[in-house]
């Protein structure tokens, strides 16, 4: 039985209704990579946010969603631990039908998605390939200022908070780790995934080789 741990990385979030929004694309490209990738499983970062309640401020007053501590990591490491320790029985136990063909037969593939996972040196360390989608300053304020969210962003927020934060953990990943993809998000959402699909398969063909 082989694995292969693909992390899907982008731009920051936003906490509705209990919901995360995000404007980046990440979540889609993970989601149709689950969709054509038999044996494959995706674990989301944002299913792991603390309650409301835990999630800390900083001086101005903003919640700090875009920052570990807002997130309960140990919970889920537990969940990309249960998968690496045995992905049949993993998919098995969650009632997933087992999508196999010749070409795929053996390779499972988790598929981690979310905004802190190079971040996150625990997690960082299993991926064998690491995706990062990209979008400008003026396009990631122009998509979060056109939805409505509840409760709405604070005055200032994406500037004084949600774009400065995300920078910080950009910069974090880039000295951290050195083979990141990155990808531009303005691109179709076509081209990404088959550019994407691509890759993975390619890693697929050369797990199929080893002995």
């Amino acid at each position: 039985m082989k694995r292969l741990v693909v992390g899907i990385g982008g731009v920051v979030q936003h906490l509705c209704d209990n919901h995360v929004v995000t404007n980046g694309g990440k979540s889609t490209l993970a989601k149709s990579l689950y969709e054509q990738i038999p044996n494959s499983y995706i674990i989301p970062q944002d299913s792991y946010f603390k309650d409301d309640c835990l999630v800390p401020v900083d001086r101005n007053g903003f919640k700090q969603y875009d920052t570990l501590d807002a997130l309960n990591m140990n919970k889920m490491m537990t969940e990309v631990d249960s998968w690496r320790a045995d992905p049949l029985s993993f998919l098995r136990q969650r009632g997933l039908n087992i999508k196999s063909s010749p070409a795929i037969k053996q390779v499972y593939v988790l598929i981690v998605e979310g905004f802190l996972i190079f971040n996150y040196r625990p997690l960082n360390e299993l991926f064998d390939k690491r995706y990062l989608l990209e979008i400008p300053y003026d396009v990631c304020k122009r998509r979060r200022s056109s939805r409505e969210y509840s409760p709405p962003d604070p005055p200032g927020y994406f500037d004084g908070y949600v774009w400065p934060i995300y920078q910080i953990n950009l910069q974090e990943m880039e000295r951290t780790t050195s083979d990141i993809v990155f990808l531009d998000g303005l691109k179709p959402k076509e081209e990404l995934l088959a550019a994407v699909r691509e890759d993975i398969w390619q890693e697929i063909d050369r797990l199929k080789e080893k002995n």
